[in-house]
């Protein structure tokens, strides 16, 4: 059998962007989980800053602090997940482009397998950047959650050391 019209080599073409379109799906559920929880969290802190009438300054200075990195954060989740979004639809038209080219290849048709070939192969391409740009995003993002726990901790042994 001729090694291009072998059906293996079509659906090695086809099976890789669908891998890595269940990738990026996995990865944008985890991030919707994440933007979420961070939603939550910026609500909580805008309830505390909106209600802590006479507390104690530095308390509501640590509140705004940790208010401003959580809005921050949202943003890169929602940056992250676009990423996401693009690479999960990059990969599905991949897939699909493949599909067509792999029709055109057994209808003997060159010049439109060649052009859906570099058409798969662009939106693969643009996919994996989504991949890279997402992980990149989050990576910046969980930095900015840690940054919120270091203000807690540092305002938690400042206050203690004040009480001894």
């Amino acid at each position: 059998m001729d090694p291009q019209i072998n059906p293996l080599n079509v659906l090695t073409f086809i099976v890789a962007p669908a891998i890595l379109t269940n990738a990026s799906s996995v990865m944008t559920m985890g991030i919707s989980n994440r933007f979420a929880r961070a939603v939550d969290r910026v609500r909580l802190l805008t309830t505390l800053v909106e209600t802590q009438g006479q507390v104690d300054p530095d308390e509501r200075e640590l509140r705004l602090k940790q208010l401003v990195v959580a809005e921050r954060r949202t943003i890169l989740l929602v940056r992250s997940l676009s990423a996401f979004y693009l690479a999960v639809g990059s990969f599905a038209a991949s897939a699909l482009i493949s599909l067509i080219a792999a029709i055109f290849m057994v209808s003997g048709w060159e010049l439109p397998r060649n052009i859906a070939l570099g058409v798969a192969l662009s939106t693969g391409v643009i996919g994996v950047s989504g991949l890279v740009v997402g992980s990149a995003i989050l990576v910046v993002e969980s930095r900015a959650t840690l940054r919120i726990l270091k203000y807690e901790v540092n305002y938690r042994l400042k206050r203690s050391t004040k009480l001894m």
